[in-house]
């Protein structure tokens, strides 16, 4: 776990459950409980257990174990951008 007692923005983090409703809305599933490995350590999280950063023009999802970005969103008027670079994968199961 990475030491983050100097970082200023650590008092505005959440975790990715924060984001349940906004996930749902797109994925139209609830997406807190998905796992995704992070494509820069391997560890492997669900969604939820993702630090939040949501104070900013977009939402940034950063892995708990290495910091690293796993995902970023971001809303315009007419559409909404997902950059998943920093997932090795998501895994959603079938619906049957």
């Amino acid at each position: 776990m990475m030491d983050h007692s100097d970082d200023p923005a650590v008092d505005r983090v959440l975790d990715g459950n924060a984001l349940a409703g906004r996930l749902e809305a797109m994925f139209g599933s609830d997406m807190t409980a998905v796992p995704g490995q992070c494509a820069h350590c391997g560890t492997v999280n669900m969604i939820g257990a993702m630090r939040a950063f949501t104070q900013a023009p977009g939402t940034v999802l950063r892995c708990p174990a290495c910091d690293g970005v796993v995902l970023r969103f971001v809303e315009t008027n007419e559409a909404m951008y997902v950059d998943a670079r920093g997932a090795a994968f998501l895994r959603m199961e079938r619906r049957a």
